[in-house]
């Protein structure tokens, strides 16, 4: 048995990947994982577009990740998932498919490494949350919001399927809008 109480085979079944693309490897997160999160979200580039652009404390990336936790026993097959490069096995960042706070719409986003921006990255591993969403988990309708500057987020949404479907007010902000409705119901 690991320390905390797991069997070294069940820690290791948490860190196999859960969903895989051609270059891609998802998985549930685990607290060891907060490093890598606390570097993702303190790199200013890649907040631009995040809320106001806040850069998360330790004591803040220590709660989203009990948070994250959570959410795969409260809202099985939704979650953020952590994303490393099949070749390489390196973190370049997060992928989710979760309920939107205060609403019944379910989001598909992401959130990358700068270093990872601009290879395809975005659109495969989004385009894959949102086929898992339709044809596993049975969503009727998936969303993604962007920043109303962020236009290369709004077109890795259209290229995974989501139509501008104009602005909506979430997380406090006026954003734009893109969804798609499952096309097997």
């Amino acid at each position: 048995m690991s320390a905390g109480g797991r069997s070294e085979t069940a820690a290791a079944a948490i860190l196999a990947p859960w969903l895989q693309t051609l270059r891609l490897d998802l998985r549930e997160f685990v607290a060891s994982d907060a490093a890598d999160v606390y570097r993702l979200n303190n790199d200013p580039r890649v907040m631009k577009y995040i809320g106001d652009g806040h850069l998360s404390s330790r004591a803040e990336i220590a709660a989203t990740m009990k948070r994250v936790q959570r959410v795969y026993r409260v809202y099985p097959g939704l979650g953020n998932w952590r994303a490393t490069r099949r070749d390489t096995g390196r973190f370049i960042g997060w992928f989710s498919l979760k309920y939107i706070p205060d609403t019944v719409e379910v989001e598909v986003g992401y959130r990358l490494r700068h270093d990872a921006w601009g290879r395809g990255f975005a659109t495969e591993g989004a385009r894959e949350l949102v086929r898992y969403g339709f044809d596993t988990v049975g969503l009727l309708r998936i969303i993604g919001i962007t920043d109303p500057d962020n236009v290369a987020s709004q077109n890795v949404l259209r290229k995974c399927g989501l139509a501008d479907a104009g602005w909506g007010r979430y997380y406090g902000q006026r954003l734009r809008v893109f969804a798609a409705t499952n096309p097997r119901p």
